[in-house]
């Protein structure tokens, strides 16, 4: 069974930085870009470039492990991306690893390191999903789990997340805060931001992440990674037939398109238990990845924020990176105009399926509910007052998906912020009831929850960063099953916008010398 790491007192954590976390930081500085040492090269090739070398025999598989496992020692004082770590276990997987390449064993990802985040189960490991308690380790893999062991990757741990997965900060009582490696004293988002601040970082190339309101798609775009929300059903939620009411859909972390897609096809796929199971894909992503779209596109560029309980006005600093990829786009060849999708009563449809996803996993999984934060016993009460109504939020949405969908009738892709602020500080909800904290995550994200409701694809990209570096974010938009041509742009956008040579100004090798 893995160990739990420790993790550094936030207000200590922020201080062992200094000044080095914020004098890394500049929107532009090439020697920061590139101020990653030698040792470094390894941790930041990419998950397909782990994968040929140890294929080759250019690397071995435990030589690739021990040295994730190194460096996610030596951050986890500051940025805390792991609940537990399987460093025992990853060795001995590592060493099998080799044993079958000696032996003429080939796997798209046999011997690579991955993380998957603390609500995917995991053989032998508890399933904690950011609670405080105890919890008895799991008897089986889930589906992502057995998927990623059959592709020949090494799981080296499980990454933090938020009570429940509730809020885009991956900070709680159970765990202390996650904290973002473009800057200690900001989140990485959530609420996957373990698993993104690790491949951010460069703990592990890639890392899996679930998206049930943007959590994997808000922590890609607080941490500069190409982030994943695949088709609903796309992946399975197995031993769950429907996560959180069909909200939550599993995706990959990745600073590359071409990663973030062969992670895609490793974990895509279905189980006859599955309750959504949308036709295969026509090719591999990773294919759809190295290709261009086979024409111009009709772009929306969108910044109308969708139904929302509280203001959530766009910030310049994310409005302006946005505009600028609009404008990348245009000179790629494609059309771009301002448009925004009608998104109805979407909100109605959202509500019920959230919250009772909170109250089922809670009373299901958690023994003791006096150790759960205030505002998620309050979130379940809210949960169990509109059960009720969980069947005609599902009823509705066909018709959403027909009212939203006419957009796609002008447009084949939609752009549009992630967020509609760059990353928040470390604290941002500390001690706030109820309606304050879902005010702040409003007026955070307000983006991205609708495509839960649609259970349609999207693809968070790299748009820039800040004037003080950081990160932010723009989503890229389709209807159902079009993660090949959301893909395919993405990668076509990288290669114009070259935002995979970016790497944060606290790499883990230099975060435990900072």
């Amino acid at each position: 069974m893995g160990r739990e790491p420790k993790a550094m007192d936030p207000d200590a954590a922020a201080a062992h930085a200094g000044d080095r976390g914020q004098s890394g930081r500049g929107g532009g500085d090439s020697t920061r870009e590139s101020a990653a040492p030698p040792a470094d090269e390894l941790a930041f090739v990419g998950l397909r470039a782990q994968a040929a070398l140890v294929a080759e025999g250019e690397v071995s598989a435990r030589e690739l492990v021990d040295a994730a496992l190194a460096r996610i020692e030596a951050s986890q004082p500051t940025l805390n991306a792991f609940r537990c770590v399987r460093a025992e276990a990853a060795r001995a997987e590592a060493d099998a690893a080799d044993r079958r390449r000696a032996a003429g064993e080939r796997l798209p990802l046999l011997g690579v390191p991955v993380a998957i985040k603390d609500d995917m189960d995991l053989a032998g490991e508890s399933t904690n999903f950011g609670c405080a308690g105890t919890f008895r380790p799991r008897a089986g893999d889930g589906e992502v789990a057995r998927k990623l062991r059959a592709a020949g990757a090494v799981i080296v741990g499980k990454t933090n997340t938020p009570e429940v997965g509730q809020w885009p900060f991956t900070e709680g009582p159970a765990f202390g805060a996650t904290r973002n490696p473009w800057s200690l004293r900001h989140s990485p988002g959530g609420s996957s931001g373990g698993s993104a601040a690790a491949v951010a970082a460069g703990l592990v190339p890639a890392a899996a992440g679930s998206d049930g309101a943007g959590s994997v798609r808000i922590p890609a775009a607080w941490t500069h990674l190409v982030g994943v929300k695949p088709q609903r059903g796309r992946v399975s939620t197995w031993p769950l037939a429907s996560a959180f009411n069909g909200l939550t859909c599993i995706g990959p972390l990745a600073r590359t398109v071409e990663d973030a897609a062969l992670l895609l096809d490793m974990l895509a796929g279905n189980r006859p238990e599955d309750r959504y199971q949308p036709p295969p894909p026509p090719q591999p992503f990773a294919d759809e990845a190295r290709g261009e779209p086979t024409r111009p596109l009709r772009i929306a560029l969108s910044t109308k924020v969708p139904w929302s309980i509280a203001p959530a006005p766009l910030d310049a600093q994310v409005r302006a990176p946005v505009e600028r990829l609009a404008r990348t786009l245009e000179g790629l060849g494609h059309r771009v105009e301002e448009a925004d999708p009608r998104y109805g009563l979407v909100g109605l449809s959202f509500m019920p399926r959230s919250t009772g996803g909170v109250r089922e996993w809670v009373e299901l999984h958690v023994a003791d509910h006096a150790q759960l934060d205030p505002r998620t016993r309050g979130t379940m009460r809210l949960g169990r007052a509109l059960h009720p109504l969980l069947r005609l939020a599902h009823a509705i949405e066909r018709p959403l998906r027909a009212h939203v969908g006419r957009i796609f009738r002008r447009f084949d892709v939609v752009l549009m912020p992630t967020t509609a602020r760059p990353p928040a500080p470390i604290g941002a909800i500390d001690g706030l009831e109820a309606w304050p904290t879902d005010k702040t995550m409003v007026g955070y994200c307000p983006y991205t929850w609708p495509w839960n409701v649609l259970g349609w694809p999207g693809v968070n990209v790299p748009a820039g960063l800040t004037p003080d570096g950081l990160p932010v974010g723009a989503q890229l938009l389709g209807p159902a099953s079009s993660e090949g041509r959301l893909l395919q742009l993405a990668a076509q956008l990288e290669r114009a916008e070259r935002w995979a040579s970016r790497r944060p100004p606290l790499p883990a090798v230099h975060v435990a010398a900072a």
